[in-house]
Order: C-alpha cells, then sequence, then structure tokens
C-alpha cells in the first residue's frame, strides 16, 4: 500500500473545499462582504475561521462562564449559565449547518458571539438596564432607548474588545450576531440557523435546570407538544434538529415545519408560565434587579468611580460609558461592586 502524502492545509484549499462541499446557498469565506478596516488575510484559517477565534479569546466570552442562564446563584454545579448556553447553540448550530450543506465556521462564530451583551442576572439584569434606559430616554430622546442584548453584543464586538479597538469580525458574523433575536432577520442561511437553534437549546435546557432545581417534574410538562417532540430531553432537541434539517433542504429559507414549531412554541409558552415567572424560581429577582439598578444609578451620578480606562471620554458618552460597565459584569462581581459601595465594611467582616 502506498504511504498517504501529507501536506499542509492552507486557507486557499479550504475555500476551495467550500466550493465543492457546501450547497450553492452557503456563504462562503473568500466571499465575504469583509472587515470594517481590512486586515491581511491568514495564511491557514478562513476569515469565518478567525472570527471565531477571536471570538473564543475575548474577555466578554470569557465573563459568560460567570452569568446567570435562568436560576440566580443555583446550589449545584449542573445549572446551565450564559457560557454553557452558548456552546450548546453552537452544538446545535453546527449540526444543522453541517447537514444542510451551509457553512459550519459562520454559523460556529455567529453562535459564539451572539450572547456577549448579556448582563449579570440574566434577563433580570437586562430588565433593571432597560428601564433605567427607558426613563432616561423619556428625559433625553438623544440617548438609548431601552436595553437590547443583541445590541450590545455588537458593541462589544465592534468597539469594546482589545482596548476599544473591537474584534473587527466579518460583516457576516456581526449580520448574525445582531439578528439572532428582535425584528431584524438576518441575511446568511447560517444567521437564521443561529436564531432558531437558540430557541431550540434554551426551551429544552432550562426545562432540565427547572427539573433539576425542582420548580418542575416532569410529568408536569404539557402533554400535546411532548406526543410531538418526545418525552425526554435528548428526543426533544433531536426531533427540533431533524425536523428543521428535513424542513429547509433544498429551500431558500431554514425553518421548522409548522406542527414542531407550534409544539416548540408551546413549551416556550409554557415554561414562562411556569418557570420564568414562577415564584419559586425568581424568588430572588427583586434582589438582584436592585444590584443592577443601583448600581447603574451610582455610576452615572459618580463616573470618577468608574476605572480609568472605563471612563466616558465625554458628557455625551456618560449614560453609554455605564451601560458597557454594568452590563460588562459578571454576577458575582455586581455583587462584589454591590458590597463594596453600599454596604458598611464592619458588616462584611
Amino acid at each position: 500500500m502506498a504511504a498517504r502524502q501529507e501536506c499542509i492545509i492552507t486557507r486557499e484549499l479550504i475555500e476551495a473545499d467550500e466550493h465543492r462541499r457546501l450547497s450553492e446557498r452557503a456563504a462562503f469565506a473568500d466571499t465575504s462582504q469583509g472587515r470594517l478596516r481590512p486586515i491581511p488575510l491568514d495564511p491557514y484559517r478562513t476569515e469565518f475561521q478567525r472570527d471565531r477565534d477571536r471570538i473564543i479569546h475575548c474577555k466578554a466570552f470569557r465573563r459568560l462562564s460567570h452569568k446567570t442562564q435562568v436560576f440566580l446563584a443555583p446550589e449545584g454545579d449542573h445549572y446551565r449559565t450564559r457560557l454553557t448556553h452558548t456552546l450548546e447553540v453552537s452544538q446545535i448550530s453546527r449540526s444543522i449547518a453541517r447537514a444542510l450543506g451551509l457553512n459550519e465556521d459562520l454559523t460556529e462564530a455567529i453562535a459564539l458571539g451572539h450572547d456577549l451583551g448579556h448582563t449579570p442576572f440574566g434577563h433580570t439584569g437586562e430588565s433593571a438596564l432597560d428601564s433605567e434606559l427607558r426613563s432616561i430616554h423619556a428625559l433625553d430622546p438623544t440617548g438609548p432607548d431601552g436595553y437590547h442584548h443583541n445590541v450590545q453584543s455588537l458593541r462589544i464586538v465592534d468597539h469594546l474588545e482589545y482596548d476599544g479597538k473591537g474584534l473587527n469580525l466579518t460583516q457576516e458574523v456581526r449580520d448574525g450576531i445582531l439578528g439572532h433575536t428582535g425584528h431584524t432577520m438576518p441575511s446568511t442561511l447560517e444567521g437564521r440557523v443561529v436564531r432558531i437553534a437558540d430557541r431550540i437549546a434554551y426551551v429544552n435546557h432550562d426545562i432540565d435546570d427547572a427539573v433539576r432545581a425542582g420548580v418542575l417534574d416532569e410529568s408536569d410538562l404539557p402533554s400535546d407538544p411532548l406526543s410531538v417532540l418526545g418525552a425526554h430531553h435528548g428526543a426533544r432537541i433531536t426531533t427540533m434538529v431533524n425536523d428543521m434539517i428535513q424542513t429547509s433542504a433544498n429551500r431558500d429559507d431554514v425553518r421548522m415545519s409548522q406542527e414542531v414549531w407550534a409544539a416548540m412554541m408551546a413549551l416556550r409558552s409554557f415554561l414562562f408560565d411556569n418557570v420564568y415567572f414562577s415564584e419559586r424560581a425568581k424568588a430572588e429577582e427583586p434582589k438582584a434587579h436592585a444590584v443592577v439598578q443601583r448600581l447603574f444609578r451610582h455610576y452615572l451620578d459618580d463616573t470618577d468611580d468608574l476605572p480609568v480606562e472605563e471612563r466616558p471620554s465625554g458628557p455625551g458618552e456618560r449614560v453609554q460609558a455605564v451601560v458597557d460597565y454594568v452590563a460588562g459584569m459578571t454576577d458575582r462581581f455586581a455583587i462584589r461592586e454591590f458590597e463594596r459601595i453600599f454596604v458598611p465594611k464592619k458588616w462584611l467582616l
């Protein structure tokens, strides 16, 4: 048998392979719309692979490991954090993209960056910042009209990382991050895969965490959607992923069948009624809301208490600088800052 000839896999070889292997509907790395600031091409990585690597190595990505997904300060090591949610979205997105012949690297980069803008304490912190900004906007319409984590995610990769230089990502990744939620749909099919995979991930893992926390019992779940999706966590994800692949094949869009989408949305509605807004799951929510609210107001009144590198460069930047700092906090850092500012030192001994 002849010895296998080894070669170095260069960027050009990967790009050529994309054109041989992927669907004509895919986004191709060598035809990317480019970056905000052009940079030399990498010899071994495509532009989308570089974006994935830049996101993984940035500070905001590392902070996700200490940001709440649903349950505040859970007792136990197996509850999802914002980071584990992100990794699950990435895995689901890649599986769907691979089966549909879409660009897996682009899909992965979007998935890894989609939640960088989430606040401490999950949606509770987002709600606190949102209400503060809406109050300010009512008095000064030139300011931000509420807080939207997808917008903040884009701001992080465009402006805040790398000491204010940003990650300088490709337009396709930026578009997917911004469009993973909200009214604007991503322009690429890869971005649309992530948008739906995000929902597949949180609907399923939030049920899993709620059962682990004792907020739900498996028998509490509504029978009609389970009859469509499956009785167990893995079965439900498999049903949703396979249905999305089969429904999206040879189409100009990605979607689930009406039956499976309706079943997923029914489970989502059930979670809102019985988990997200339940008294047991959210018993600590008012406290977390108050922590973020009071930190925001404190720094807005005294921007000199911000780290030097986080301080606004001018009066018009004051609100945004405080939003950037508070939104970037992890849960535990926000609590430490709250204690430093508002709790007498003797009480902390």
